[in-house]
This record gives structure tokens, sequence and C-alpha cells, in this order.
């Protein structure tokens, strides 16, 4: 109900702002000549005069980057937020919002135009319409606050709304709403089971009565949803009265919080024919899955053709300087305790895996992990290759293979995943990496629980602005060898 509403209002925002922006466009051509008389610029390439059809030739001789105004407009919006939360957000952020969208749109379309080389475009004008459209868009945001304030305190729109619980989640759905008038939805009462709460009030609602009660209400109350907040134990209850509202065409919903969960989200899908509940602590859409995967796949076709000639001087160093294979492959646990073989340059001498056992009194990290700083198993060039992570570029074959991603957390080997602690299971839930938070972070200079709660908070807070991030900061801690051993 409230999803479906929020969903319209953004996208009819959207439109809102598509018009502001080309309005913005068309006020800024007309401002300009009169701007540029008053400073004495002159008059811009391609502007003849100040009317319609001079404005028409002055946007078909820059249709390269004028067709690119709208949609990086829009999507920088999107990105910075605007469209979320629209109702409840202050309007000093949306404020930083627009300044944001429009000062990073300044800069992509300066860009445009330099590697498309357009020298008779006016940057005057492209900074005079961006300080334009900042203004109108502030403006007009505030204009569209004020209005829809205004129509949801005179009634217009209203969806009234019966609450069935009056326990704890049920008061903090109450408190929600109370919040939120500009929602547009007005409780009309309450319905609880207990009788003795009949006539009382419940965070300023009266209880109107009983579940069986409802049928009977829905003909004297104007009710347009009835909403249930109850007990797990209840449901049995409602089943009656679901059936009542639904032959008297009175759509129904259920709250979904059934269960106290602290980081898994609740979505809605179905499989066939069947409505399913899912509980997901990695939550992401289809269409950010699959352009991580496109990311994976041409960084790393990409990375292994730049990288071939350091493969080969980094194979033939590693031959000439010690006995043994040039590749080293592991077994490790991947996507939800997935196993597969983890391919890297040999850094070590051979049997260094039988010689771990030796060391393990000088390990430096706590937890299963083993790390030493002066490892003797190590070979001259292994030092240098593991410095600055050359010894992983074989990886970008697991990445290819799908068993990795450019971002994820690192993978651990089986043995290290049989000794974790039941919270720290969770970094398996997404597929391995090459570079993570922890990567760029310090490295073996971090203690293991901070690796891990590392991974858990990639986890809960990833986007792909996040992956980007973290993949521009692993060229500087590569290139300076930083946290390495």
């Amino acid at each position: 109900m409230v999803k479906e509403k929020e969903t319209f209002q953004r996208q009819l925002i959207r439109v809102l702002d598509a018009i502001v922006i080309i309005f913005a466009f068309v006020v800024s051509y007309y401002f300009s000549d009169y701007v540029r008389d008053i400073l004495r610029l002159g008059k811009m390439a391609y502007a003849v005069e100040p009317s319609l059809e001079g404005m028409l030739y002055f946007s078909q001789k820059n249709i390269t980057w004028i067709s690119m105004i709208l949609p990086i407009l829009i999507i920088l919006l999107s990105k910075f937020g605007m469209y979320k939360d629209f109702r409840t957000r202050a309007y000093r952020k949306t404020v930083i919002i627009i300044i944001k969208a429009t000062a990073v749109s300044f800069f992509a379309l300066s860009s445009i135009i330099f590697i498309e080389k357009l020298e008779l475009t006016s940057r005057f004008f492209i900074g005079l319409f961006t300080i334009v459209t900042m203004i109108f868009l502030t403006v007009g945001k505030k204009i569209l606050a004020l209005i829809l304030e205004l129509g949801y305190k005179r009634g217009y729109n209203q969806i009234n709304i019966l609450v069935v619980g009056t326990g704890r989640r049920a008061r903090e759905f109450i408190r929600t709403i109370d919040l939120h008038r500009s929602w547009g939805l007005q409780i009309v009462g309450l319905i609880d089971d207990e009788h003795n709460l009949y006539g009382k009030k419940v965070e300023g609602y009266r209880v109107l009565g009983r579940i069986q009660d409802i049928p009977s209400i829905l003909h004297w109350k104007v009710i347009d949803r009835v909403i249930f907040v109850v007990p797990r134990l209840w449901l049995h209850r409602i089943d009656e009265v679901i059936l009542a509202c639904e032959r008297e065409g009175i759509p129904t919903a259920i709250a979904m919080d059934l269960y106290d969960l602290k980081i898994a989200k609740i979505r809605q899908t179905n499989f066939g024919s069947y409505p399913l509940l899912e509980f997901e602590t990695f939550s992401a859409r289809e269409w950010e899955l699959f352009i991580k995967r496109l990311f994976d796949i041409v960084v790393a076709v990409f990375g292994l053709l730049v990288v071939s000639p350091i493969f080969l001087l980094t194979a033939l160093a590693i031959k000439l300087t010690s006995p043994g294979p040039v590749f080293f492959k592991q077994i490790r646990s991947g996507l939800n305790g997935r196993k597969f073989w983890l391919y890297k340059f040999r850094s070590m001498h051979v049997n260094a895996e039988m010689k771990k056992r030796e060391l393990l009194k000088a390990n430096e990290m706590d937890g299963p992990v083993f790390k030493m700083k002066r490892d003797p198993r190590i070979t001259r060039v292994g030092r240098f290759i593991r410095k600055f992570s050359i010894d992983e570029l074989p990886q970008l074959i697991n990445v290819l293979k799908g068993d990795m991603s450019i971002v994820g957390p690192r993978p651990p080997l089986p043995v290290e995943v049989e000794m974790y602690q039941l919270w720290q299971r969770r970094r398996l839930s997404l597929r391995p990496g090459l570079t993570c938070i922890w990567q760029v972070s310090g490295r073996n200079k971090l203690s293991f629980t901070t690796w891990m709660e590392m991974d858990l908070r990639y986890i809960d807070e990833w986007s792909l602005w996040m992956d980007l991030k973290i993949f521009i900061k692993t060229f500087f801690v590569v290139l300076f060898g930083y946290g390495a051993s």
C-alpha cells in the first residue's frame, strides 16, 4: 500500500524534475543573452537571437551534449537519493542532494565537451544552466512539498485504515503513521481480541471491537483497508475476517515482521503459484548483480590481457630462483561453502603447507588464520610478488570461471571455516573476491575479528558504488604495498 503509493510518487516527481530541467534550459537560453549583453561578452556560437527559432537552432547545433543533460541529471539525482524517502526527508538534505547532483553534472558535461572537442560550445552557458537548474529544482521541491502537505491536511487522497492489534508492534506501527501524516493514512480505529480493551484508547485511537466484529464495523465505518499487526499466534484467528473483507472488496494487509530479525530483510516473492516470504541477509536487485558480474568479466579479461607480460616475467623469475611449479593451487571455500581451486603464483618453497605446523607458535594473527611477517617459507621472489599482490593475479582466472568476484570477502580455507564462530560464517553468504574493505584498510595489520566485522559490513552495506570505490582504492594499496607481507 504505502510502497505502491511511494513508487508512484517517485515516478511522478521524476517526471516533474524532468519538466523543471527542460524549463531551466529554456530560461537559461533567454537569460544568457541578457547576461552576456550586460557583461559585454558578445554572442554565443549558434545563438542567433533570443527567440524560439533561435533556441531550436542553438539546440540542434549542440545536440551532442544537450541530449545528455536530462538523463545525466535524473540519474545523478536518483543516485544521490532524491527519490528515496522524499516525504520524510528534511528540506536541507534535499537542497544538499540538488547541489551535489548539479555540480557533478557540470563536470560531466564539461568532460563530454572536452572529449568530443566541442570548441564552439559555450562553457558560460553550461555554468549558467547549472546554476539556474539548481535554483529551479530547489524552489520546485519546496513548492511540491507544500502542495502535498496542504492536500493531505485538507483530506485529499486520504486512505482510511483499520488497525488490528494493540501490542508493541502495533503501537510502533501507529506511531509511525502519526509521525508521517503526509503519507495520507488516517486511522479510524483499532481492533483487539481482549474484551476489556473495548472502548479504551491506545496511542490516542479508540478500540472499536474484537476480531469477530470487523465484518459489522465495515458497514458502519468508512474503511479503505484493514491492516493486521498481530502476534504469530493470532494468525489462525484472522482467516474468516480476511475472507469477509474479500467479499466486501476491502483490501487487507498483514505486517510481515513476524520474527524479531536483526539482520535479514524480508521480501515477498512467488514460487510458481506459491506466495513466499523470503528472509535475506544480502539483498540486491537482479540488474545490480548482472552489472557486478559483467564488471567482473570485463575487468578479468582486460586484466589478463594487460598483465600478460607480468605473468611471463613472474613465471620466469619463480622458475629460475626456486625448484617447483610456477603456480600454486589450493582448495578454498566460496559462496555458501562451495569448494573451488584457487590459483596463485607460487611464493613459497615446495612443501610449505607441511612446514606450517612447525610455525604455528609464531602466528601473528588471532583467530584461525595464519599470518607471519618473516615467514621462512617465502622465497625471495615470493616476498616481492606478495608485497605488490602480483601472486594474486592468477585469480583473475577464478573470476572468469565464476568462483570469485573482483570485489568480495577473501576466500578462506575450509579448515579455517570449521573454526569460525557462528556469526563469522555469514561472510560466506557472498561470492569471495580478489579485494575487499579489509584489503584496502590495513590487511595484516588488522585483527581477525576486525577483518570479519569489515567483511560483514561490506555485505550489509553493499552497493555497486561501494565496489567501485574499493576497486579504485586497491590500486593505491597495491602500488605502495600497504599492509602486505
